[in-house]
């Protein structure tokens, strides 16, 4: 399912594609388990174009589109670097802070091949290791970074509109 799809750096014209495949696929993995009014919340304080397009113009991001031959988007990824790394902010590490992928491309690989397009980047980069920081009831989720060598090694906190969460910090080391 996945040969036919490419994992490719984001250009000023894919901003719409990126906006709406961040809220379709955050919607699609959270709005189940939130209310509706944390979702809204979140949507409109991290996803709005005024944010994305700042998230983008950072030279320490950067985002992927996962496109097929089409031209259409199944998933992306969000890398960050030195300064805009969400916690951490080491000049060895890598933070995936998004990755995500359609829901009717769960369990054929996709996520692995968007994974793939990260480690890429990071030894490129000569990352020491990647970092992340995953919800702590996001079982398929921690399953996969366990899967791919991910460890946890700290928590902290996220806040999806009011609702106050604890995320699991996992680590990769590369060298």
């Amino acid at each position: 399912m996945t040969e036919n799809i490419q994992v490719i750096p984001v250009g000023m014209a894919d901003f719409d594609a990126l906006r709406a495949i961040s809220i379709r696929t955050f919607t699609e993995t959270f709005a189940d388990v939130n209310t509706e009014e944390n979702m809204q919340l979140y949507v409109a304080e991290n996803l709005s174009p005024e944010k994305l397009t700042s998230e983008a113009c950072n030279p320490d991001s950067a985002f992927f589109l996962a496109k097929d031959d089409s031209g259409n988007v199944a998933g992306y990824l969000k890398l960050n670097f030195n300064t805009a790394q969400t916690e951490l902010r080491d000049k060895d590490g890598m933070e995936i802070e998004r990755i995500y992928a359609l829901k009717e491309y769960h369990g054929k690989s996709l996520g692995k091949l968007i994974f793939e397009k990260a480690l890429t980047v990071a030894y490129e980069r000569k990352a020491a290791y990647i970092w992340l920081a995953v919800w702590e009831e996001n079982a398929r989720a921690i399953a996969f970074y366990t899967k791919n060598g991910f460890v946890v090694f700290d928590k902290h906190f996220f806040r999806l509109g009011n609702d106050v969460q604890t995320d699991l910090m996992m680590r990769l080391p590369l060298r």
